[in-house]
């Protein structure tokens, strides 16, 4: 197994940054035999569908061409405008067959890893042309397979001709003795066999080679724990950056957040460290925050609530579990409603009565915080 420098194991497959990246370099899995396998498929279905008309066409032009005129031998024009009509007709001929192998050249790359056009790829590269480089690539695991790889098609194709020989060999030599057309189709027919034949044998090897690229592609992305630690650490940041960067962003928000603090129904509070101004409107479905703080920012906004009349409620396990679970701009959660409830009702109640009312009136005690929103000295 290879490892890093750091001594670790590529363990791990690739994640999906780094195919990613591999691909936008222009690595992708390839299989030469597979794209060998389907040339040769495109080619039989061409000599299948387009053979036979095409040698007919291409022995009448030849025919065409052969009938020249006396005054046109004599003329360099007339040969050069014989010769451009010629080559413009015998493509015109060929042109179906040169399309479909066209399209059966990019089949075989979209098959594997898809189609990618990399420029990076036609940057040049001094490892390239680095002897050391060579002769490392000529003792690996992928140099071995493809000896092993062409071994195997030698061995095949080598048998596959020899039966074919035994067996097509008076068909062949009968070709001599047949009327042209009747040769031509027989020989279609006999290459027809032989084109089928050869898929065979070189699909068998395309068989083992395309699971062998896909598993030397994906063995070679493979990464290590530190590289796949490194990678999310640059997708998703330093946590102590972020977190410091977090911290700066709720006290912007926090102080940017005072100014809403006038607006607010109610300060909840632990006297001492928390602060937590909620605003509720009846279109909403639950109060919202409209700021919170610790400490002096908490010590502020009941400052600022005292200047603007803005009523105060002390209620520590809640102010808590508020400042804890909540951020600016967002409803409260849904464990604490019943809470903020009874006390934005008793706050509403001491609003609304006189004087003499509010010293009678009894501050709600006990609120229903839940267990799970509660600090451990609150139980």
């Amino acid at each position: 197994m290879a490892e890093q420098d750091t001594g670790q194991e590529r363990t791990y497959d690739a994640s999906p940054k780094r195919l990613s990246d591999a691909r936008a370099k222009g690595d992708v899995p390839r299989s030469k035999e597979l794209n060998t396998v389907l040339m040769l498929l495109a080619s039989m279905l061409g000599l299948a569908l387009l053979g036979g008309t095409g040698v007919r066409a291409y022995r009448q032009l030849t025919a065409t061409q052969w009938n020249v005129q006396r005054s046109d031998i004599f003329s360099d024009q007339a040969i050069v405008i014989s010769f451009m009509e010629f080559l413009l007709q015998a493509l015109w001929i060929s042109a179906p067959f040169l399309l479909l192998m066209f399209v059966a050249v990019f089949i075989g790359p979209l098959c594997m890893g898809g189609w990618v056009f990399a420029t990076s790829s036609l940057k040049f590269n001094i490892s390239k042309v680095n002897p050391l480089t060579g002769l490392k690539r000529m003792v690996g695991i992928q140099s071995l397979a493809e000896l092993l790889k062409a071994l195997m098609k030698v061995v095949l194709l080598g048998g596959v001709s020899v039966i074919l020989l035994g067996v097509y060999r008076d068909d062949f030599l009968a070709l001599a003795l047949l009327p042209v057309d009747a040769a031509i189709d027989r020989m279609f027919a006999l290459m027809f066999v032989v084109f089928v034949l050869l898929i065979l044998t070189l699909g068998l090897v395309a068989l083992v080679d395309v699971p062998f690229q896909r598993w030397s592609y994906a063995k070679k992305l493979r990464m290590t724990l530190q590289e796949i630690r490194q990678e999310n650490k640059e997708q998703q940041g330093n946590p102590e950056v972020k977190a410091k960067a977090r911290q700066l962003q709720q006290g912007y928000a926090s102080s940017r957040a005072l100014v809403d603090v006038p607006t607010a129904d109610v300060i909840i509070v632990n006297p001492t460290h928390y602060s937590v101004a909620l605003k509720y409107n009846e279109d909403q479905v639950a109060p919202t925050v409209v700021a919170k703080g610790l400490d002096l920012m908490a010590l502020r906004i009941r400052e600022i609530a005292s200047e603007h009349d803005v009523p105060v409620f002390s209620a520590p396990p809640l102010a808590r579990a508020l400042y804890r679970h909540t951020e600016i701009g967002e409803t409260i959660p849904s464990e604490l409603y019943l809470a903020v409830a009874q006390v934005l009702a008793y706050v509403l109640q001491v609003k609304e009565a006189s004087f003499t009312e509010q010293r009678r009136m009894v501050p709600p005690s006990d609120l229903p915080v839940p267990d799970s929103f509660k600090d451990q000295k609150d139980n």
